[in-house]
């Protein structure tokens, strides 16, 4: 059987606006909750602050939700509603996501990202009942992470690159056969970031509203194709590898590793790095917060992480990690190691 998924209801309103009375659980963080408090009524059984993206740490809170609860909310940033959207599958509830920036695009899919045996795997869940969008809220989240979710339109770049190397050596399964058309689709969606970006830095609303448009394209085109080799490739690969070698606690924001991600991937296909790192940096997106050190031992380790993990084949897997090569790659880049010992 094949399914496509669709997205969830999403309403754009103020928040004040919003009416709850079910019995609900609250997935959220400190400072999220703190910024909508006011605004929000829920008639709360319960409330979690999840601080991990383990597989082990979402069954754990799964399996302790009071049989009262009707609804699941997730408020806050990508963890949250992943776990929202977990525990929601798992207990038979819906979910209603309040995003507080627009950081990811995971608001709007059915799948959740578990971290599991040193990599990222994806559970299908089905979409959240409902996402609730408030522009102010939005447009008060911090810059580096008001907009983040542009780092979703861009990994489309080097995606489709490695899409078309994979499928040039043969590399790609029947059911993520390359496609013309598709690609041809996530291309456009793609270029629309580049001319979105500096009004995503600035917190415009019309800009943030074509930043919402393009993630929900993206997410709607990746649904029926079944798969997310348009949008996935060596850039989110290296934020994996990265994640598991480097975080200790809390997860890193998922675009302080991709946008560099992209930038390495980018300069791995030859690609001319100026206007991503433009983009990137126009949206707020920070470029230099990870440790050299760790920067550069995950790169040398890619191309055995990738086959250790069955990644979907990618130019990575062709990489020379020679100590030279990889300071070329990253000096091309532009990518900070002079902190690296």
């Amino acid at each position: 059987m094949t399914t496509f998924w669709p997205m969830p209801r999403i309403e754009v309103r103020e928040l004040s606006a919003h009416k709850e009375t079910r019995p609900a659980a609250l997935l959220t963080g400190k400072s999220s909750w703190e910024t909508i408090a006011s605004l929000l009524e829920l008639p709360l059984v319960v409330q979690a602050e999840p601080h991990r993206n383990d597989r082990e740490f979402f069954d754990s809170l799964a399996s302790n939700i009071p049989p009262q609860v009707e609804v699941v909310y997730g408020v806050g940033g990508g963890l949250v509603s992943d776990v929202a959207k977990y525990i929601g599958w798992v207990n038979h509830l819906p979910v209603v996501i309040i995003p507080t920036a627009l950081s990811v695009d995971g608001f709007f899919t059915g799948l959740v990202a578990v971290r599991e045996g040193g990599t990222v795997n994806y559970i299908t869940t089905g979409p959240a009942e409902q996402v609730v969008i408030d522009w102010e809220v939005i447009r008060s989240a911090p810059q580096y992470i008001r907009g983040a979710g542009i780092t979703e339109l861009l990994t489309i770049v080097t995606g489709l690159l490695d899409w078309r190397y994979a499928a040039e050596r043969n590399k790609n399964t029947t059911e993520t056969r390359y496609m013309p058309w598709a690609a041809g689709l996530a291309a456009g969606i793609a270029q629309q970031a580049f001319k979105i970006a500096p009004g995503v830095g600035e917190g415009r609303v019309e800009a943030l509203r074509n930043l919402l448009d393009l993630i929900c394209m993206e997410v709607q085109l990746t649904n029926q194709l079944g798969h997310n080799r348009p949008q996935e490739g060596s850039e989110q690969y290296f934020a994996y590898a990265y994640e598991s070698r480097a975080v200790r606690g809390r997860p890193l924001p998922y675009a302080d590793m991709v946008g560099p991600g992209i930038l390495i991937a980018a300069a791995l296909h030859g690609q001319d790095i100026a206007p991503l790192r433009k983009t990137l940096t126009d949206a707020g997106i920070r470029l230099g917060q990870l440790k050299p050190d760790e920067v550069v031992t995950t790169l040398k380790a890619l191309p055995d992480y990738a086959r250790e993990h069955n990644l979907p084949f990618s130019i990575l897997n062709d990489l020379d990690t020679s100590s030279e090569r990889v300071t070329q790659l990253l000096q091309t880049a532009g990518i900070d190691t002079t902190g690296a010992r």
